[in-house]
């Protein structure tokens, strides 16, 4: 049965004036809001980077422990692509050129994760039902994690805040492994029924699956001069450090202090129009700093990527300003943790706040 979630009408001025205002700064500097040189520097780095990391580990030359650092890097820079390239291709952020967008989408393919089901989850669910239980499944950390207040609480989530951070190191394991034949096959997604996708799509994904595996494990148990067991603990140990990234940078947006985690009224109806609902449940962090910028591709101001994932996050630092301005004008909340520590601080806080609050029936 579909679940209807429908936004409360606009009210006052606020999202056309924030429009405008953004449309402005890019009119004024004459510049596209999509990625430019830029953003072509930033994605050719990271890919050239990752290629040659990769080029490293199967040469055969490292060590067993230059293999583990090397599985470490690469882990690191998967995420790193998926938030810098993969993630603004698939919005259709990063160029104005369809063929651009798909192709530099499918480093997602590469690493093991599903474009289409990314589309249908990320940039459909999660980007309109941000935070909503039961429909965005991104804060659905069954049975282990307890993310939002309503969720059932379980004896063990009391020491969640200790061991959460453990099980993000799954992520990434979790999304090649299991998640996304899961979610392939599902009935519903949360919010809507769906349909069974069709048969290209379906061997698209497992096509991609065995370029995945083949790249980062078939292979390197070929040519590497080491047991087969090493190259599995090396693989786990890239997906381990791609995970706990992934998680720690995305947790720290939706998940910590102040957020807002809202039930819609029997009628479907939520408290918030669009843009305001998307300020109460989102958070930035780093907000100023370059380095959590370069690193995080925009990811560290998810307040901007919420309200405009169609421009690239290249300019996220600039239009923050116009953002924050704005909304404190209209006395809307613009939630920021000044670092990342800071976030995470909040992040552990939080956990440890719901993981002791019981769920109220009735």
């Amino acid at each position: 049965m579909d679940r209807k979630i429908s936004f409360a009408p606009v009210q006052g001025a606020f999202s056309q004036v924030l429009k405008e205002r953004v449309q402005q700064y890019f009119a004024e500097k004459g510049i596209s809001m999509r990625g430019g040189l830029h953003m072509a520097i930033k994605s050719g780095f990271y890919l050239s980077l990752a290629v040659m990391t990769y080029v490293l580990i199967i040469s055969g030359i490292l060590s067993v422990w230059g293999l583990l650092l090397a599985a470490m890097l690469m882990g690191f820079l998967v995420a790193c692509i998926g938030f810098n390239v993969g993630h603004d291709a698939i919005h259709g952020a990063m160029s104005h050129r369809k063929w651009v967008n798909t192709l530099m989408g499918l480093t997602f393919e590469i690493f093991g994760a599903s474009v289409y089901l990314w589309r249908m989850y990320h940039n459909v669910i999660h980007h309109t039902y941000t935070n909503i239980p039961g429909a965005d499944r991104d804060i659905d950390g069954r049975p282990l994690i307890k993310l939002a207040p309503s969720q059932p609480t379980h004896k063990i989530h009391r020491f969640q805040y200790i061991y959460a951070f453990a099980v993000y190191t799954l992520t990434s394991l979790n999304w090649v492994l299991r998640k996304d034949y899961q979610r392939m096959f599902m009935k519903h997604n949360g919010v809507y029924t769906t349909k069974l996708p069709s048969v290209p799509l379906i061997a698209s994904m497992f096509m991609f699956k065995l370029v995945h595996f083949t790249l980062f494990l078939i292979l390197p148990i070929i040519v590497l001069p080491v047991p087969f067991w090493m190259v599995i603990i090396g693989f786990l140990v890239m997906h381990m450090t791609t995970g706990i990234t992934l998680a720690l940078v995305f947790q720290m947006a939706h998940v910590v202090e102040g957020m807002e985690f809202p039930e819609p009224h029997e009628d479907g109806m939520l408290e918030n129009e669009f843009f305001v609902h998307q300020l109460k449940t989102t958070a930035n962090f780093s907000r100023k700093s370059k380095i959590a910028t370069w690193i995080c591709g925009g990811l560290n101001l998810q307040v901007e990527h919420h309200l405009f994932p169609h421009i690239c996050h290249t300019h996220y630092p600039a239009i923050s300003d116009i953002v924050k301005r704005t909304a404190q004008e209209f006395g809307i909340p613009y939630y920021e943790n000044k670092s990342f520590w800071s976030a995470l601080a909040s992040h552990v806080r939080h956990l440890r706040k719901v993981g002791y609050i019981p769920v109220q029936l009735g």
